[in-house]
């Protein structure tokens, strides 16, 4: 006989789901509101106090005025950006072509090419670190964007993305378009890539967040103070022995709010193109 569950438990189990949820909320989103908060706060408020508040008592905006004056913050960024741009455009196009040719295009050594996309995910960036610095001082790139786009020019867990992505097509509408005449760059170009939209949307914000964020390396490879990107110069409002927290919020939110507009401008895609370069088991 079916068991019929009462009122109160099918009642419970939407409680519990909203609870769960309402607290991954508050574990992802709290960070970023509490930063906010902080770097609104002016001199006079404890930013230490129990029990916290959230609410700044006095809105000021003086703190990002003060993050621009310790640090050329815009033209920081404007690197950073440029760093990112190319980032994006090398993965988008570079992880499509490598994707195509993976999952359509039958060649030899195709699935070693296959293994070794996937060791190089397996693979530590740290312990490579080195042999990518000695590398671009050997082609003259180091202190220079160029050198630091490079080494991540293409991902390879954007190329199995892709793979997975034009793995997924019909073959039919290919080989429709094949009978017709066109040939494969055509095939590319005008039927597979507008179908995996979603897919390069999700490689296109990877791709951005990793270049935006990326601390380490161009720490490393760059020395020119006029060619740090974002992450480099907020790390100068630390002090060697003290540092104003009000201004280091500042300058995260300064960091974080090209990702969020960029991710807003992209969410459309980027839901609809995780189910298109799922990797299945």
């Amino acid at each position: 006989m079916p068991v019929r569950r009462g009122p109160a438990r099918r009642l419970r189990l939407p409680v519990l789901r909203y609870l769960l949820l309402l607290a991954v909320l508050a574990l992802t989103v709290g960070p970023f509101l509490w930063q906010l908060s902080t770097s609104l706060k002016g001199p006079g408020e404890d930013i230490y106090r129990y029990p916290p508040s959230l609410l700044p008592h006095e809105i000021t905006l003086g703190n990002y005025a003060a993050v621009a004056r310790i640090i050329p913050v815009w033209d920081s960024a404007l690197n950073s950006l440029k760093v990112a741009a190319a980032n994006v455009l090398t993965n988008c196009a570079g992880a499509a072509l490598a994707g195509y040719a993976l999952a359509r295009m039958r060649f030899r050594g195709r699935r070693a090419a296959l293994l070794v996309f996937i060791a190089a995910m397996l693979v530590p960036v740290e312990s490579i670190m080195i042999a990518q610095f000695l590398t671009m001082r050997q082609l003259q790139l180091n202190n220079t964007l160029l050198g630091v786009v490079l080494p991540a020019c293409i991902g390879a867990m954007n190329v199995l993305l892709m793979r997975n992505a034009f793995g997924h097509l019909p073959y039919e509408v290919e080989e429709a378009a094949y009978v017709d005449g066109a040939n494969a760059w055509q095939r590319f170009v005008r039927i597979a890539l507008p179908s995996v939209r979603g897919t390069l949307a999700v490689v296109a914000v990877f791709a951005f967040m990793g270049a935006w964020d990326d601390f380490l390396w161009p720490l490393i490879v760059l020395s020119d103070q006029s060619k740090f990107t974002l992450t480099v110069g907020l790390n100068f409002l630390h002090g060697t022995f003290a540092d104003n927290q009000r201004l280091v919020a500042a300058g995260t939110v300064i960091a974080v709010l090209p990702l969020m507009v960029m991710f807003a401008c992209l969410q459309r895609y980027f839901f609809r193109g995780v189910d298109e370069g799922a990797v299945k088991g």
